[in-house]
């Protein structure tokens, strides 16, 4: 199974920071985000990978190289400008291949199990839905979430609505509507697949940082520091 990691966006909630190093590469606990990243999916069976690039993109190509370094095969799909999640997918598919894949935003910190996605992987391959989505509880700065899930499936309605991990399988399938090179958003895909009944999801209630601000970034980087460790979901 491959995995994307998606690494092309500005990260202008983190300026100043990230106008001379893109933001996976930002530093927690002496090492970058991105790094942390890779070495985890490794260490949970998932070595081939495609990066998406963009803004200074150069610097994470340099980080990361062919990936050799950390037992990973890394491949890079560039684009001139980013083109948001399902763009920056959509023109990353012919490296990716036609089985469900993985995708990870690069700016996370989690200790997600990765390697238990195959079976949604699966999943999709099997029942001809399109997407498998990891939620998490509603952190502090995003209390409103984005998806209901019920009995496994994403729904266009229900009791608690959770936040989208960044996280997720897809099948090709879902991307076909997208023309390469074209900017388009993740969630213009999914909300008519979750009318469908073609999204499923689950709750994952283990360590995950969004690390979006400067401020998230620096509680993150004292915690792994002093700490040896990371917040629970809901004090992110």
């Amino acid at each position: 199974m491959k995995a994307m990691i998606l690494a092309a966006g500005r990260g202008e909630r983190m300026r100043p920071l990230t106008d001379r190093i893109p933001k996976p590469l930002l530093r927690v606990g002496g090492k970058p985000l991105i790094v942390r990243l890779v070495e985890h999916l490794v260490g949970c069976g998932i070595a081939d990978l495609v990066v998406n690039v963009s803004h200074l993109g150069q610097s994470i190509e340099s980080a990361l190289a062919d990936g050799k370094a950390f037992g990973a095969r890394v491949t890079y799909s560039r684009e001139r400008a980013a083109l948001e999640t399902a763009g920056g997918i959509a023109a990353a598919l012919p490296l990716l291949g036609d089985a469900p894949f993985v995708t990870v935003n690069g700016d996370l910190y989690t200790d997600f199990d990765f390697g238990r996605l195959a079976a949604a992987a699966d999943t999709l391959s099997e029942t001809g839905r399109l997407a498998h989505l990891v939620l998490v509880d509603n952190p502090q700065h995003h209390r409103g979430g984005d998806f209901f899930l019920e009995d496994g499936m994403i729904a266009p309605a229900g009791s608690v609505r959770l936040t989208f991990s960044g996280i997720g399988v897809y099948h090709p399938a879902l991307f076909t509507p997208v023309e390469r090179g074209a900017k388009h958003q993740l969630a213009a895909l999914l909300r008519p697949q979750i009318a469908r009944g073609r999204v499923s999801g689950e709750h994952f209630k283990g360590r995950w940082v969004d690390v979006g601000t400067p401020q998230r970034l620096s509680r993150l980087d004292r915690l792994l520091t002093e700490d040896g460790g990371a917040p629970p979901t809901d004090e992110n």
